[in-house]
């Protein structure tokens, strides 16, 4: 059987629709979203399928029923499919360094409305056109306009860490959205879709009547693909996926899964794929690290050294909705955007506290996040060839302690000053990410009754139990590991337990001295 093709990179539903591209009904969603209220806001992560949304939103305001013939919304009976002017804006398509460029976009977008309505208002502040824009279209047309705003906060993401950019960005744009609530009677529907929701600062603040449906349970699956999707519209595709790779369906499920599974956008939601991905891997009928190839943003990994924040707290923390809510630009943990941003979703909820524990939503993330984070702690790819991965595997799946410390040694010593802030955060921060690059698993502030454990290495047969000291002393580190009892939650796991102490130096920049016992 034929399969249809895929819509990889295509985010016009139209085209799709026109082309026979498989589509993934989200249309009765978009039915409850368009009946249930007027003003709505929606943050996922890059590649998730906002921009489709947006245009398959575009085309129902269109009057274009004959592009929903056998989707869900096709035979809803109070659908009237009138046309509305339709007033769709993309802050996606620009790189946002100067202020001048948001401005010409916004410049650009509202010349070509007022040329289509017949208003000329060049004079006027960017707000201020939008809101006759706004009126002259529903005086044109005796419809009430629909306003869809795509990736709004992308101007707004670009300027982190540079204050006073950002705050142009802000001011210009609160005053450009201020207009959808001057305007409200003559509004029908309004979507404003990006990655993050930034807090106290908001661009859209007094937008009291926007809804974020973010975190919100009926729509936590308006984006990205189910596991029900996957086994049913898409098992076509899993299948041809299963013979290209020699394996079973249940198998190649399983690893899809692995791989693309496990965003959550609600505690009681279900697991969401990530579709550039899956898509690629049914194309290409390759499993691979499709998300990451597309480009991570720079501003992730300069928030969290800005913030000498502990990667390994990152990939395990609790933390309250308010603080997953929105984003305060002033705030000293990168939490909240990393999370936004996709590279972190939910594993649990203590309704009891209201805490959330965050991890890596899957392995792509997981293993594609801290391959990119590598080079701004240190300069991996070029260290000398004494620093050899495949050894240093060997090393630890064979107890060579003594070996894979002189491989880390040669790792610290090729690594820039400038690169170093915070020395004990540092080191901790690139054995961790080291670590996870070799697939091993770490925990790093492992928690006893009695402590808490710097790192813990843990390959089929040995345990290493690690305590570091900042100029102090190996033999302080290894004391406290007996002394506090580190090693007793391991001892019945069958694993050999290797403790090692180990003493880093802020002269050196390095290790200065070892014991293992």
């Amino acid at each position: 059987m034929e399969l249809q093709n895929l819509p990889i990179g295509i985010q016009d539903f139209a085209k799709i629709r026109k082309e026979g591209f498989l589509y993934i009904d989200k249309t009765d969603l978009i039915y409850k979203l368009i009946m249930g209220g007027n003003y709505y806001f929606l943050s996922r992560p890059r590649r998730f399928g906002k921009s489709l949304l947006m245009s398959t939103i575009h085309a129902v305001f269109d009057g274009k029923r004959e592009l929903f013939d056998g989707f869900a919304i096709a035979d809803k009976p109070d659908m009237d499919w009138v046309k509305h002017p339709v007033l769709h804006l993309d802050l996606n398509t620009n790189k946002y360094d100067d202020k001048t460029v948001l401005e010409q976009k916004l410049d650009d977008s509202l010349s070509e409305w007022e040329n289509e309505y017949g208003c000329a208002n060049r004079d006027l502040p960017y707000g201020m056109r939008f809101e006759k824009v706004i009126q002259r279209a529903y005086d044109k047309t005796g419809q009430r306009v629909v306003i869809l705003i795509d990736e709004y906060d992308k101007p707004m993401l670009q300027a982190i860490g540079n204050e006073e950019l950002q705050n142009e960005f802000r001011n210009t744009l609160k005053g450009f959205y201020g207009a959808l609530k001057s305007k409200d009677g003559c509004i029908q529907f309004a979507l404003l879709t990006g990655v993050t929701k930034f807090g106290k600062v908001s661009v859209f603040s007094d937008l009291n009547n926007l809804e974020d449906i973010s975190m919100d349970l009926q729509f936590h699956n308006i984006c990205g693909l189910t596991d029900k999707e996957l086994t049913s519209t898409l098992k076509d595709y899993v299948e041809s996926l299963a013979v290209a790779n020699d394996m079973t369906i249940d198998d190649t499920i399983q690893k899809l899964r692995v791989m693309y599974d496990g965003y959550h956008f609600h505690p009681k939601g279900c697991g969401m794929y990530n579709p550039f991905s899956v898509l690629n891997t049914f194309k290409k009928k390759e499993f691979g690290s499709y998300w990451f190839e597309t480009g991570t943003p720079t501003y992730l990994a300069e928030l969290l050294r800005r913030h000498n924040y502990n990667l390994a707290k990152m990939a395990s923390c609790q933390t309250t909705s308010k603080v997953l809510d929105s984003i305060d630009p002033n705030s000293t943990s990168p939490i909240p955007v990393i999370y936004q941003s996709g590279y972190l979703t939910i594993k649990d909820y203590d309704p009891q506290f209201k805490l959330y524990t965050l991890g890596f939503p899957n392995e792509e993330v997981e293993e594609g996040f801290v391959d990119f984070l590598m080079p701004y702690y240190t300069p991996i790819s070029g260290v000398d060839t004494a620093f050899n991965i495949q050894k240093f595997v060997q090393d630890v799946n064979a107890g060579n302690t003594e070996l894979f410390i002189k491989r880390l040694k040669t790792l610290f010593a090729n690594t820039p000053y400038e690169l170093v802030k915070d020395l004990e955060n540092h080191y901790q921060n690139v054995i961790w990410i080291l670590f996870i690059l070799l697939g091993y698993h770490v925990q790093a502030e492992y928690h006893t009754s009695e402590g808490r454990i710097d790192l813990v290495l843990q390959t089929p047969k040995f345990c290493y139990v690690m305590e570091f000291k900042l100029d102090g002393t190996a033999e302080e580190a290894l004391a406290q590991i007996e002394d506090k009892h580190y090693t007793l939650p391991f001892e019945l796991n069958g694993q050999t337990i290797i403790r090692v102490g180990m003493n880093f130096s802020k002269e050196t920049r390095n290790i200065e001295n070892v014991l293992i016992g």
